[in-house]
């Protein structure tokens, strides 16, 4: 498949095809892009205007266009012969047992790892830390409930919050890291469906309606961007009554895809980091290699204290 994955963020923007090329005339300007070299196109403008010219040409070209809607992808617009197309996806269905273990050992590893380089970088002399290391070089089935458990007492405490405690509607602190995962999980979709991975096969989180399982494997790595962004707005806004949703909190809360985080020896946005990792899980999945997924993590950055 072509490699390019083109995100369409313009505000107001006219989206049409010439001469083989994609080409997108916004505010700023006009740009181009064979549409021979794009995988799949992402559109999360809010008022983007599509010539049917386009639809047809991506067509042509197997190239796949995600329409979102808040940048959560509603629409999958996809080629005739590439929807029928299910080598990608009877693999990800007949992976081994073994194999599947071996993808969400991967994915847990990057995750504790990850918590530990958080609570090091916030509070490096708190107990809670020493514990978190020793969850991230546990082999244990129960590390990663143990490893949050001791990042959510590190994090309260140093925002002077001992009682802190993770729960879906509690409020304050939970409401602000509920909405930061949704912009999360919001990426993750896009990449998936960018390079034809059904999120409802996962290899660990189990299926439900109306579910995306696989999107919830393949972000548990990067949820410690998410704590770190929602610690550094309680840490800017120390008021209780700033810790709530607000259309403030909505727009800082958006611009995390584009943070950049060290990913294998060089720096991306962690959109860009998210793409990296999804298409390495495709690799893994295809060639039945789990050795092939790598997941993130800060590696020799600052997270490393």
């Amino acid at each position: 498949m072509s490699y390019h994955i083109v995100s369409i963020h313009s505000p107001q923007c006219v989206l049409s095809c010439r001469d083989g090329q994609l080409t997108c005339q916004a505010a700023d300007g006009e740009r181009k892009l064979p549409l021979e070299d794009i995988a799949a196109i992402i559109i999360t403008s809010f008022a983007a205007q599509i010539h049917s010219e386009l639809l047809l040409a991506a067509a042509r070209h197997g190239v796949a266009l995600i329409l979102c809607e808040a940048f959560k992808p509603a629409s999958l617009v996809l080629p005739a012969n590439r929807s029928t197309d299910t080598t990608l996806s009877r693999a990800l269905v007949r992976l081994s047992p073994s194999a599947r273990r071996q993808l969400w050992e991967r994915t847990l590893d990057a995750k504790c790892r990850n918590q530990h380089a958080l609570a090091a970088r916030i509070a490096p002399a708190d107990p809670q830390t020493a514990a978190l290391a020793r969850a991230a070089r546990s082999r244990r089935p129960h590390r990663e409930a143990a490893g949050a458990k001791a990042l959510w007492r590190v994090f309260g405490r140093a925002l002077g919050e001992p009682r802190f405690t993770r729960a879906r509607g509690g409020g304050g602190l939970n409401d602000l890291l509920n909405y930061g995962y949704a912009v999360l999980l919001s990426t993750v979709l896009q990449k998936l469906f960018a390079v034809g991975l059904d999120p409802t096969f996962g290899v660990s989180h189990l299926p439900r309606e109306r579910c995306t399982p696989l999107a919830y494997d393949l972000m548990e790595p990067f949820r410690p961007c998410v704590d770190g962004r929602v610690f550094q707005w309680a840490r800017e806004h120390p008021r209780r009554a700033d810790w709530t949703v607000s259309p403030e909190y909505r727009k800082w809360a958006a611009r995390l895809p584009l943070e950049p985080v060290p990913y294998r020896g060089c720096s991306l946005a962690i959109q860009n980091c998210v793409e990296a990792v999804v298409r390495g899980f495709r690799r893994a999945v295809l060639a039945g290699r789990p050795a092939l997924y790598h997941p993130w993590t800060p590696g020799n950055s600052r997270w490393d204290g």
